[in-house]
């Protein structure tokens, strides 16, 4: 482009073509909570499935939540049958040393109880048997109650595989709202690039308009299908866990919620000393990602210089560095989780404690002990897993708003509501006092006019940074003018819309754009219903045809992704092909022949002044040996143009037309 120097020119990542993004910590939204909302928004439409998903989510914690309680009831129960058994056997012992007398005098249904009541239990031995012993017959041995534990069992197997059921669905559900929901961001993306104006491209490299696209869109769908339900079910899971903790025993959920402020200082002391090195490991890893991709794309470059020792010392230093910032990263938050559970340890074991007292004092059941020991091994879980999920929502909100920000960007101006469409367009293009800038504060094209009958060829040359293809893209529409007017067939642009005007011209850029699939393929996407015999006549113009009757497959050969199995001359062929087939009015020829040798671009210079003849043309060039025949030479220098004629006419004026030329005819003789 001839605007660079007006642009504001955006700083590349190490790789040249935008930021290298790794594992980095989480970047920090600017407005978390706005973007938060917008994206929320994106679910609406999905809203009753999403209540229906938190509501699953709500019953399946209730599920897993109660099981432990109800698990300690089988525990309860199989501690009373031990105890029961054991003080049957212990009573048994007793009996067998009183008097048979009075043995006899035992009622039937004489219990432990009977026995404590006629002062035979000795008062060292009373103390020891808990109540629910007391009630035990004297009669019947008491046993295991197998059947109440197995249904007890059954039930909390069917409560776990229900609540698992739950989660899943939630799951199921929220991996289908959360694609159909970056399918729409996607789309919503693709259709707004489309809308962007050409300024845009111009202010962001491709590397980051890619990245919004791919990274960061993924970054949302992986929150709303994974981070999103786990971070829910981690909230709703501390609060059913905290509520049957405290139904359990206050005192001792005291104890399990007094560990937690401890278990954050030192949890916020370790990220706080580790944050530095990782920022510092990151900003390392980009720097030697960057060294790598430039040394390895350039390794012929290194070979011939012999830079090879340079390198490898260059990439040595900042591998060096990198380890250093790496395993004192590694190092500190390897120290989070044993510090934790060195904490969470000691909280345990004053819940023993404190259980175990309330158990011989039978304030409490060792199920109920068991239960609350489950509850406070899990309650600790579910934090760490909410606090791990912030951090990577918050680097998705960030993620968010760098796609919100393109959505939000201003679009090229509406069309007009009534255009004028030209039925046959014959080529004649007026421009009348024609005013443009990129830069407000700055004028770049000022009172620019021409007047080109149909069928003329027009020359635009100039030094590097003169505004020949600005004024290509202002014919074009890629930028509205700020003042004057372009007309063609004396219609003006202005009252046409982008479409109808675009379809007027065929282009050929000095930088070939080719895509991955056949040749014939990319022939035709400038005439979706081209014939072949249409295609095989416009690579026969271009002088296509014999390289590709070389290839594999001839039009069927597929070009790769990086189009790099055809040489840049060859791709250069196709791109002036592919605007032969196109058959438009006006062409548009921007360096069409600099990536050819020689004799190629002489063949395909006759094969254009055929093409070009009873259409408008543009041509811009840098070698003015290949515009001697146009019929208008336009001569511009910071936007202005300082000199038209043809070419003979300008030769004579000795301007710099003249200057361009013999210096470019001096180097040729030399």
């Amino acid at each position: 482009m001839e605007n660079k120097e007006e642009i504001k020119k955006i700083p590349k990542g190490p790789m040249g073509g935008g930021p290298m993004r790794g594992m980095a910590p989480a970047d920090k939204p600017k407005d978390f909570k706005g973007t938060f909302k917008r994206l929320i928004k994106y679910m609406g439409k999905y809203s009753k499935a999403v209540i229906a998903i938190l509501f699953i989510l709500v019953l399946g914690t209730i599920l897993s939540v109660v099981s432990p309680k109800i698990l300690g009831k089988a525990t309860t129960e199989l501690g009373n049958n031990i105890m029961q058994k054991i003080v049957y056997n212990n009573i048994q012992g007793m009996l067998e040393k009183m008097p048979i007398q009075m043995k006899n005098a035992l009622p039937e249904n004489a219990t432990v109880q009977t026995l404590m009541d006629m002062k035979v239990v000795p008062d060292e031995y009373i103390s020891k048997i808990p109540e629910v012993a007391k009630v035990i017959s004297l009669k019947v041995e008491p046993k295991i109650n197998f059947k109440y534990i197995g249904e007890i069992l059954l039930v909390i197997i069917g409560l776990y595989v229900v609540s698992a059921l739950f989660t899943y669905i939630a799951n199921r559900a929220m991996a289908y709202i959360s694609q159909k929901v970056t399918y729409n961001l996607r789309k919503e993306m693709d259709q707004k690039l489309d809308r962007l104006p050409l300024k845009f491209f111009d202010k962001h490299t491709h590397g980051e308009i890619l990245s919004r696209v791919t990274n960061d869109i993924d970054n949302i769908s992986t929150m709303l299908q994974q981070s999103l339900v786990q971070i829910l079910q981690s909230i709703f899971t501390i609060i059913g866990i905290f509520i049957m903790m405290l139904t359990i025993s206050f005192s001792m959920t005291g104890v399990a919620i007094l560990v937690l402020p401890v278990s954050m200082i030192f949890i916020i002391s370790v990220v706080k000393a580790s944050q530095k090195y990782f920022v510092a490991q990151q900003r390392v890893l980009g720097e030697i990602n960057g060294h790598i991709e430039e040394t390895y794309s350039g390794d012929l470059i290194v070979k011939s210089f012999n830079m090879q020792e340079a390198e490898i010392e260059k990439f040595t230093k900042i591998n060096d560095e990198l380890y250093k910032h790496s395993w004192k990263s590694q190092f500190l938050s390897g120290l989070m989780m044993p510090i934790i559970n060195v904490i969470n340890n000691l909280g345990y074991i004053g819940i023993c404690i404190l259980g175990a007292n309330l158990a011989i004092q039978g304030k409490m059941s060792i199920g109920d002990i068991q239960a609350f020991l489950q509850y406070t091994n899990q309650f600790t879980q579910p934090i760490a897993q909410a606090a791990q999920m912030m951090n990577m929502i918050q680097g998705t909100i960030a993620s968010a708003e760098r796609v919100f920000e393109i959505l939000d960007e201003e679009e090229e101006s509406l069309d007009v509501k009534n255009p004028i469409k030209l039925e046959k367009v014959k080529g004649n293009i007026v421009c009348d006092d024609v005013e443009f800038s990129y830069n407000k504060n700055e004028k770049l094209i000022e009172n620019w006019s021409l007047n080109v009958k149909s069928g003329q060829t027009v020359a635009i040359v100039g030094p590097t940074g003169a505004g020949k293809t600005t004024i290509v893209n202002l014919l074009m529409k890629f930028y509205d003018i700020q003042g004057g007017d372009i007309r063609i067939d004396d219609k003006s642009i202005k009252d046409m819309t982008r479409t109808d005007v675009r379809k007027m011209f065929a282009m050929v850029l000095q930088d070939t754009w080719l895509f991955n699939g056949t040749i014939r393929e990319n022939l035709r996407y400038s005439k979706q219903d081209a014939l072949d015999s249409e295609v095989e006549r416009a690579v026969y113009l271009a002088h296509a045809n014999h390289f590709i009757k070389t290839l594999p497959g001839g039009y069927d050969f597929v070009l790769n992704e990086e189009v790099n199995n055809i040489s840049q001359g060859q791709k250069q062929l196709l791109t002036i092909a592919r605007a032969i087939l196109a058959d438009a009015p006006i062409l548009i020829l921007d360096e069409a022949t600099s990536n050819v040798d020689t004799r190629t671009e002489q063949l395909i210079q006759k094969a254009m002044n055929k093409l070009m003849q009873g259409r408008t043309s543009f041509v811009i060039a840098h070698r003015l040996s290949t515009i001697k025949n146009a019929d208008i030479i336009i001569v511009m220098d910071h936007g202005r143009i300082v000199e038209r004629g043809n070419h003979d006419e300008l030769l004579d004026k000795n301007g710099l037309y003249s200057k361009l030329y013999n210096s470019q005819f001096s180097e040729e003789s030399a």
